[in-house]
Formats: C-alpha cells, structure tokens, sequence
C-alpha cells in the first residue's frame, strides 16, 4: 500500500531547499541591513516595534493565556492517556536528564541576567508600585514570577507536545507544518508548510540570538569584572566567535552525549549556587518569601495576565518587559518546542504537560525567589546604591551581589562558568533544532547531518553579532518582539490541528468500547473448547522459541492466516496487500487494506526478541534470547503475542481488530469536519 506519508518520506537526509534557502537569504539579508545600515536598521525597527505594542499588545496578553489554558485542558482531560508515540513506546531519558535538558534550553542564561536585574527594576519602577517598600517588594516578585512562570511554559508545552504526537505517533516530519496536517492535508508538503516552517526558523533565530546576545553582555562584564578584559565590541565577536565554536562541537556530538551532559552538569552547578545563597543569606527570610511570592503570584495570577494598563499605559516598560517576555517566550517556542518533542517521545500527554509545567517552574520560582529577595531586601536594609546600579547595569547584578557573600572569587567563578554552559547549551540544541527545520529526514528520530549543524551554528553567531552591532540589547528585545508576532498565529492553528487529531485519537479509543469484546468474535474459539485445551495454553504460555521457530510460525501460520482474510476481501472488492520483510533484523508481516479516501486499516506482525528468563534457560533447546510475535496496529503495539495460536485464533484476531477500525470509521464519518491521519510506512517497533 503506497501512501502519502510513504511517498513524502525520503530515502537519505537531505536539505529542505524552500525552507533552507529562504530563511538563510531572509537571515543574511537582514543581518548585513543591521551592520551597514546601523542607523536605519535602529530606527525601523524601533518603529515598528512601537506599532506593534500599541496595536497588538492587548493580543499578547490574551493568547498567552489562551495557550496555557488549552495545555492544562489537555493535560486534564481524557486525551491526557495517549502517548506521545506508539503505545509500545516508553521514555528515553529519566527525570532527572529529561529536567536538566527542559530547563537549559528552555531558559538558558536569561536567569542569570534576569535573577536580580528585573526584582530591582520592578521594585523601583513598575507601573503602579506600591508606595509601601514592603508591598512594592511582593508586587515586584509577582511580576518577576509572572515573566517567568507558567504562561511561558503553557507556549513551551504546546509546541512540543504537537510535534511530538504527529511525529512519533504518526511518523510525520518533525517540523511545524506536521501539526497543522489534519486542517490543510497533504497541501502542508507544498507552499503552505514552507511557509509556516520559515517563520518558525525565523521566529527561533531570532529568539536564541537574543539569548545569546543577552549572554554576550553578561560574559562581557564577567570577564572585565574578574580579569579586567575591557568591555566593547571586539571582545563581544571574540566571545561570540569562541561560545559559537564550542556550541558547535557540542552540536555535533547529539543530544545523548553532548546536550544531555552538558545540562545535568548546568543544573547540579546552578543548584549549588542557589544553596549557597540560601545557606550564606537570610535563610530563615527566604524560605518565608518563597511561600509567600508562590501564593501571591498563584492568587494574583488571572489579574496579573490581564492587566494591559489600558488608562495609563507604561509603553516603554512593557515593550521592555511583559510584551518583550510574551513574544520572547512566543519566538522560542518552536525551538523549545522540537526540542522537547526531541527529548519526550514516549510519555503520555498528561505526564508530559505536568512535567513540562512543574519541573523547571519549580527550579525557576526557587531561583528568582532566593535571589530576588535577597537582593531586594538589600536594597531595602541601606544597600540603595547597590539596587541602582544592577537596575542601570544588569549584567552587573550577579558579580555586584555575590561581593557581599563568602568566597566571592570562587562564586563568580562558577557563576561565569554557568553562564558559559548556558550559553553553550542554547546555542547547541538551537543548532540542532535549526537543522532539523530545514532537512528532510529519512527518520523521525534521527537527527539532521553534522554539516547542516555546524552551518546553523555559523547563522546564529552573525545574526547575533548584527544585533549586537545595531544597537545592543534593545534592539535584540525589539527584535524578538516583531518575529514573535507572525508565530503565534501558527500556534492557533497547531491547537486546531492537534484538538482535531487527539478527537479522531479518542474516536479510536470509543471504537474498542462499543464493539463485540473479542472472545465473543472467537479469538480463543469459545470457553468450551477452550477449556478442553487448557494444557496447550499452558504450554503456550511457558514457551520461549528462537527466532527459526518464530520465522517459521510467520510463514506457516500468520501468512496463510493474512492470505485468507485478504483473498476474502477481495472477493468483496475491497484493495487488500500482504507485506512481508526484515527491518533493522525483526521480520514482520502485514496485512495492509485500502480504504480510499478514509483511514486505511494496517495488521501487522513484529518478530522482537528478548533475554530469556533464568528459570527458562534449564528447557531443553534453551537459548538466550527468546521471540514474541507482538501485533502492531498504526497507533503501535497490542501488547500480545500471537506466538502458540492456530490459523484460524490468528484469523478472528485480525477480525477482531478489523471490526474494531470499521466501528472507528464510523464514529469519525459521522463527526462533522471528520479528519484521516496519514498511514504510517512499516516502521520497526523501536
């Protein structure tokens, strides 16, 4: 059976010419723009900006929120079962790996820029501060953790777990266009997905230069605060130059020994800092203000999304904070988003949003809270020197506030080697994010060549320096804020596309409800005649065949099985195939039938071997490994074996599944706006 996703599938790694081409043309034109038109890039930018917050700036507001609403819906209700994957897969990394890898690229070295700067900033100069210090001090927290908490991640979480369902549980391109299948179809292979994996790239671009112009600065100060290297441009493109090389040789060695390592030694380092803090500080003081920021940022949470300051609008603060953090978490979320995708395939949906929606959150509100408050309480106890001068200067904060602790060379140290990691960690996973955009892979779970890496690494470090070039960091935030705009209007379509989906999924899910159990349709021949063979069950469940006996039974009992059902649906007119090969060295067959213009059914049977149990190894003819014949449906594996059963128990089981996807396609011909996913090819049970 030749489908779609069959036919679009490559057969090698290959560039994504439209996609490849008219992002770096549109990056290269515009960084060349930004380093010989300063002046005028400085300007036009400036002004679009200020169309934008003065005309969408209600829009941001309002769609963060309706993205994180739509996750924690998801996470909540019934489709929060389905995988992430096939049913048979299960998680790559644990927690702990899976936690240091969502937190160093979906927050990377803002956190050391941000930790003290923007507490200090909103406590001298929010739009309507409390008079009182104390109260000025909770309310400039609850904006601290409004920037960094939930609505951030809620874009974060849409983003991956789309790509992750139409990529790992139905073998689409891991790109922004897969998610956007069941509206468009097939058209997302032309003109329509070009475009919308364009803006993605552009949209990420942008986002991780400013991070990593942002780290620039920060590494800047460090470096003139700790070994008097001046500050300036030149020793910016020397860092920019020196991080881009090391991200690039951590690009390349992949996500399972170069990005993964890297994050877990990111996270143990940022978390003996943050007990260092805790322990060296007030520590009575700042475990009280971390409860009493978590409740107020949680009771104040609705009120705070909302306020667009309509009758007394502070424009300059929030182009500079709540629209920039808004559209910075917006133009990061493709990049965050194919990596988690990357890094989750396997959990389920509801596992997935509340991993995605706690664990880093939970590191974050510890990390702005301890080191927030403590500077902020600084400020308050006659350290009001110290609050202006991170608050003019924030890549300052950090060095400024650990002189007052012990051990200051060592903690500035780490805090310097911190910030390297971070900067590296971001500019690595976004290098392999960004080839994987723009390539055509032959497997969803592989990854893009290391040629494409290296480029994508080469783009990030000019458009940085560009930026940098144009005027700074606030031409890096107007930057991101303009690229984020077009992006979340894609968001809303991946949220139709992916409801849509998890529908047909639930569709599937009623199906099994509805129709005859399969005992009634004879699996096991009916309980009389199987209690006379109750001693070949038990023979059956106690056998472990090699592979010879396991190819055997394929050929002289699944094939004469599948031969039967197919030779009896073609007399019926329906198109049915039998497909039969080795993958990766597991034989499977399969049973294919065409449907037309509704979801084709697929039976197939893997031959996946095992470690034969210890108490099994004294049966005579015992071999290490044993085989089971596990059925495969589209959505992955059954979780049974069909090794031991007669033709005609493997012919009802087929029937059974059959009747099963005839009442699944009713249920979904009934639906109005019904959708077909594409077939996935045969695919090894990975």
């Amino acid at each position: 059976m030749t489908t779609q996703s069959t036919k679009e599938a490559p057969e090698r790694d290959r560039l994504n010419g439209p996609v490849f081409y008219s992002s770096v043309v549109g990056i290269v034109a515009f960084s060349l723009w930004a380093m010989v038109a300063t002046d005028q890039a400085s300007t036009i930018i400036n002004a679009i900006l200020g169309w934008i917050s003065n005309t969408f700036g209600w829009y941001y507001f309002l769609t963060v929120v309706i993205y994180l609403v739509f996750v924690i819906y998801l996470g909540l209700s019934r489709y929060g079962s389905i995988r992430l994957g096939p049913e048979h897969s299960r998680p790559d990394f644990n927690i702990f790996s899976w936690s240091a890898m969502l937190f160093s690229a979906g927050i990377g070295i803002g956190v050391i820029f941000f930790a003290l700067a923007e507490p200090l900033t909103q406590f001298y100069n929010a739009p309507n501060a409390p008079e009182d210090q104390v109260a000025a001090a909770r309310h400039a927290m609850e904006l601290t953790f409004l920037h960094w908490g939930l609505s951030g991640w809620g874009i974060y979480t849409l983003v991956g777990m789309a790509l992750a369902f139409f990529s790992y549980r139905h073998n689409l391109p891991l790109t922004i266009r897969s998610a956007l299948y069941p509206i468009f179809g097939d058209r997302i292979y032309g003109m329509i997905g070009h475009v919308v994996d364009t803006a993605a790239v552009l949209g990420t671009v942008f986002g991780i230069a400013a991070s990593l112009g942002i780290g620039v600065i920060q590494l800047n100060f460090g470096l003139d605060y700790m070994f008097g290297i001046p500050k300036g441009t030149w020793t910016q493109v020397v860092l920019v130059l020196g991080i881009v090389l090391f991200a690039t040789i951590s690009a390349v060695t992949g996500v399972e020994r170069g990005i993964r390592r890297l994050s877990e030694f990111n996270i143990l380092l940022a978390v003996l800092l943050l007990l260092f803090v805790l322990f060296a500080g007030k520590t009575i003081f700042l475990l009280n203000a971390l409860v009493m920021n978590i409740g107020d940022y949680l009771s104040n949470f609705v009120s705070l999304s909302f306020n667009t300051y309509a009758f007394d609008r502070p424009t300059g603060w929030l182009n500079g904070w709540t629209l920039f953090f808004w559209a910075w978490w917006i133009a990061w979320g493709p990049f965050v988003g194919l990596f988690l995708a990357r890094i989750s395939r396997g959990r389920t949906i509801r596992t997935f949003v509340l991993g995605t929606m706690t664990l880093p959150i939970i590191f974050m509100f510890l990390w702005m809270s301890l080191l927030g408050n403590s500077a902020i309480d600084m400020a308050m106890n006659g350290a009001s020197e110290f609050g202006q001068q991170v608050m003019n200067n924030p890549p300052a904060g950090i060095y400024l506030f650990l002189e007052s602790y012990p051990m200051p060379i060592l903690t500035t140290a780490a805090v310097s080697i911190l910030a390297i990691v971070f900067f590296i960690t971001s500019g690595d996973s976004g290098a392999l994010v960004l080839s994987n955009f723009t390539s055509k892979l032959k497997n969803v779970n592989s990854d893009a060549p290391i040629w494409m890496r290296i480029l994508w690494s080469a783009v990030i470090g000019i458009l940085t320096l560009s930026l940098l070039l144009a005027g700074g960091l606030s031409t890096l935030q107007s930057a991101v804020v303009i690229t984020g705009l077009p992006f979340s209007i894609v968001l809303f379509f991946m949220m139709a596309g992916l409801l849509k989906a998890l529908k047909l999924e639930a569709f599937k899910e009623d199906s099994r409800r509805l129709s005859l159990a399969g005992q009634l349709s004879g699996r096991t021949g009916g309980g009389e005649r199987d209690s006379r063979n109750w001693q070949q069950r038990l023979r059956r469940a106690m056998s472990f065949p090699g592979k010879k006996q396991a190819r055997r039974f394929m050929d002289e009992t699944c094939k004469p099985a599948m031969e039967a059902v197919r030779d009896s649906l073609q007399e019926q007119g329906v198109s049915a195939e039998i497909h039969q090969g080795v993958q990766n060295g597991d034989d499977y067959m399969s049973l294919n039938v065409d449907f037309e213009d509704e979801q084709n059914f697929t039976y197939q049977v893997w031959s996946q071997g095992f470690s034969t149990p210890g108490f099994a190894m004294h049966a005579p003819h015992a071999d290490s490994r044993y085989y089971r014949l596990e059925v495969y449906l589209l959505e992955g594996s059954q979780g049974y074996d069909l090794m031991g059963y007669t033709r005609d128990q493997v012919i009802s089981d087929i029937l059974d599944q059959y009747e099963l996807h005839m009442q699944f396609l009713h249920l979904n011909r009934i639906e109005p706006g019904n959708i077909n996913m594409p077939d996935s090819p045969e695919q090894p049970p990975s």
